[in-house]
């Protein structure tokens, strides 16, 4: 069997809330394969969860950054800087948008509500990675999550969806930028997974059906099917991949109709 081994590696995990995010999915890849990881978490109300996932990675360092807060983000990386020395992957793993903008009709989105979705879900990778360029050492990767949703329709995704087509466009262009120091940039295009998150989407329950009925696989992905894809993605495995949306959905992406029989 093929292993992993990213020992002395530095990793640093945005946006982890709980054992069943896909953020913690990778993080936890990344530990198993011998990385050293660390966790931010966006609110001080989220701490107490965020410590129990510190240890279930055998102690994994915690700070707190809200990632519309430009001090608070400058106050994370140079306490990674500090801690680590310099930095060989980033997870972001971080999406909002308010409800309200979710349950309704697109074209009824308020100027605040898209803002807000655009700044948190897309703009941070941007100024995450502002951030990490100093740090980031040669063969390192950045990864982030996206959704199918970016480039077909998927009701009730709404503003998310535009979020998420502005977050894969970023991908593209931090990977040109960041290619020369030998730094990759990939997005993960996950299926829809039990995640506390997703099921916060109007609608989730009847997606995760349809999907599980539709994929040429017949089934859903599992959360640790993508955390292997983002193990994959970061290590020297993937040296050669970057600028890409990759899939891991049990084939539904491919899917243009579905016939009977």
């Amino acid at each position: 069997m093929l292993t992993v081994d990213l020992s002395g590696k530095k990793a640093l995990v945005m946006g982890v809330t709980n054992q069943r995010s896909l953020g913690f999915a990778i993080a936890a890849k990344l530990k198993e394969a011998g990385a050293e990881v660390a966790l931010s978490y966006q609110a001080e109300r989220l701490r107490p969860e965020a410590e129990k996932l510190a240890e279930a990675l055998g102690g994994a360092l915690l700070f707190r950054a809200d990632v519309t807060q430009d001090e608070e983000l400058d106050a994370l990386f140079a306490g990674v800087k500090e801690a680590f020395g310099g930095l060989d992957y980033l997870v972001h793993a971080i999406a909002f948008a308010p409800r309200e903008a979710m349950e309704g009709r697109y074209i009824d989105t308020r100027r605040q509500d898209w803002l807000l979705a655009l700044e948190v879900s897309a703009y941070s990778l941007v100024a995450a990675a502002q951030r990490a360029e100093p740090l980031l050492r040669e063969g390192g990767g950045i990864v982030t999550l996206t959704y199918y949703a970016s480039e077909k329709v998927v009701p009730k995704y709404n503003v998310m969806a535009i979020a998420k087509a502005a977050l894969e466009a970023s991908v593209r262009y931090l990977a040109y930028e960041l290619g020369p120091k030998g730094v990759r940039v990939n997005a993960i295009s996950a299926g829809p997974v039990r995640t506390v998150a997703a099921r916060s989407i109007p609608g989730f329950t009847k997606m995760y059906d349809r999907v599980a009925q539709t994929a040429p696989l017949r089934r859903n992905v599992t959360q640790e099917e993508v955390g292997n894809l983002g193990l994959f993605l970061l290590s020297p495995l993937a040296s050669g991949i970057t600028g890409e949306v990759v899939y891991v959905d049990a084939g539904y992406h491919i899917m243009g109709m579905e016939l009977e029989g």
